[in-house]
């Protein structure tokens, strides 16, 4: 479940330039060094002149990929394997969660998952249409988190894995700068495919909801694949039992806590707290939806990076 502080969030992380600081800090668990780095960056921003906002590392060869989809496309990429794995190995929770059974994935279906990735290493994204692509990019980031994670399983938290990528991986841990993966010949990383391609290319807020970072906090691992052809439907779904869930949307006595991913990706979801609001009303049920369209301010942020297993 979420863990919303005791008040309204810092100060620091209500300033666009430091939400890719405190999304990174995020992972290192260090709120108030968040919010004081946050403000020391931004007065000293503003001083200089010389510090730009925090930006992704853009893997321009990936990006190229997926610059342009084949329109009218009838290919698919084989998602069956996938399909299967997802079925066997998550499980519902009556919490509202779905978790995943780690243990008996590492036992079970570990090779299996090793040979579907590999197969999609092997697929040209570049001959899929567009929802095709987002289809095959989606599956193929959370079938790799999985598989990272039985690499190192047990871990408490992805947070825990560390595979290198630099001096902001070293500091915030996880494994998402690492190149891990190759797609269409380019080596990539699970933030490449996030920040370099889904997010930028295909310019849908529901992205988020679509890949999974093996956390409580994060939208939930899906019990089935995802297919071009139902991508619509099921993005739609995930977006539903996300923000109508308290850890996507949580009621408390001083307002609004929210996933700290619509602080993190605020720019997705409109630009400011406004867009994310009319964002979250769009997949709220109707009681919920009332109270978020009546809201002028989101009052906090919180977000539960421990892994999304199962209970034994």
């Amino acid at each position: 479940m979420m863990k919303p502080s005791a008040g309204p969030r810092p100060a620091g992380e209500r300033n666009p330039n430091c939400r890719r600081v405190c999304y990174s800090m995020a992972r290192f668990d260090r709120r108030s060094v968040c919010s004081t780095l946050c403000l020391m960056i931004t007065a000293l921003a503003g001083v200089t002149g010389l510090l730009p906002p925090p930006a992704w590392a853009e893997n321009a060869g990936l990006t190229a990929v997926f610059s342009t989809p084949a329109v009218g496309s009838k290919n698919t990429a084989d998602h069956s394997a996938w399909d299967d794995l997802l079925k066997r190995y998550v499980k519902p929770g009556s919490d509202g969660i779905n978790h995943v059974d780690y243990s008996a994935f590492k036992s079970g279906g570990h090779s299996e998952l090793k040979s579907y990735i590999k197969t999609l290493e092997n697929t040209d994204p570049r001959t899929l249409d567009r929802p095709e692509q987002f289809a095959f990019l989606a599956n193929l980031y959370n079938a790799k988190t999985i598989d990272v994670v039985l690499d190192h399983y047990p871990v408490k938290s992805i947070k825990d894995i560390s595979l290198g990528g630099g001096l902001v991986a070293a500091l915030t841990g996880g494994p998402w700068k690492a190149t891990v993966l190759k797609i269409a010949g380019v080596d990539a990383s699970l933030d490449d495919i996030e920040h370099g391609v889904l997010r930028p290319v295909f310019k849908d807020p529901r992205v988020h909801y679509a890949i999974n970072c093996a956390s409580v906090g994060c939208p939930n691992l899906g019990t089935e694949a995802f297919t071009g052809a139902k991508l619509d439907q099921q993005l739609d779904a995930a977006a539903q039992a996300y923000i109508n869930h308290p850890r996507g949307v949580a009621i408390v006595d001083y307002g609004f806590v929210v996933s700290s991913i619509y602080t993190w990706f605020q720019s997705d979801f409109g630009g400011n707290e406004q867009g994310v609001l009319k964002h979250l009303a769009r997949f709220a049920a109707p009681p919920l939806a009332t109270k978020l369209k009546a809201a002028s301010v989101i009052d906090d942020y919180a977000y539960d990076w421990s892994l999304n297993d199962i209970k034994h």
